[in-house]
């Protein structure tokens, strides 16, 4: 019984010793605006790695509104304290929304990888688009941004992550901006794809 027990323990300690996190850093999109988080495509996310990796704990960093200057002011704390092997990166939305100028989001995302790199984890870069407000000019530089980055760090990066969902009729929330709770488990496939090699 004794010896049960110990195995049990050495057991669980080891799940626990092992156990690697992957950190999503993202705004609104990750964050599960508008709907229970149990909904949102990381949560879901998680859920098929538990049943195909069950390694690895996906920990939540995103938050509504985030920008890419937000994101450098959370980064060391967030890498220090939960040393991920793995950063899903997903900012840069909210900067284009606002007119920022591109090359400053580029930078800003090329520190962030940096820093994120420095400690050797991987990055997935997880690329998004914005509406025309500000013309084809500036949202294509906002949009190139990411596989120029992905190029240059040497990094993967998953192309627009709501590809299947933005122009779909009834996979978007009613501000046009945030998907639905329809098109969570669409984007959590989408970004599976890309991360399984990485694992």
């Amino acid at each position: 019984m004794i010896r049960i027990f110990l195995l049990l323990i050495l057991t669980l300690f080891s799940s626990t010793l092992f156990a690697k996190s992957i950190v999503v850093l993202g705004d609104s999109i990750s964050a599960g605006y508008g709907m229970p988080i149990e909904k949102g495509w990381v949560h879901l996310l998680q859920q098929t790695l538990n049943e195909q990796h069950n390694t690895y704990t996906l920990i939540n960093q995103s938050i509504s509104g985030d920008t890419t200057a937000g994101g450098l002011a959370r980064i060391d704390k967030i890498l220090e304290q939960h040393k991920p092997k793995i950063v899903l990166l997903e900012l840069g939305a909210n900067d284009g929304l606002r007119g920022m100028p591109p090359t400053l989001i580029k930078n800003n995302l090329r520190e962030l990888i940096k820093r994120i790199q420095k400690t050797n984890a991987k990055v997935l870069l997880l690329s998004m688009r914005i509406p025309s407000n500000y013309g084809k000019r500036y949202t294509d530089m906002f949009y190139n941004n990411y596989p120029d980055l992905a190029e240059e760090m040497g990094i993967p990066f998953v192309p627009f992550i709501l590809e299947d969902v933005a122009l779909v009729q009834g996979m978007m929330q009613q501000d046009g901006l945030h998907p639905n709770e329809k098109a969570q488990p669409i984007i959590a496939e989408r970004v599976r794809e890309y991360l399984a090699p990485l694992l």
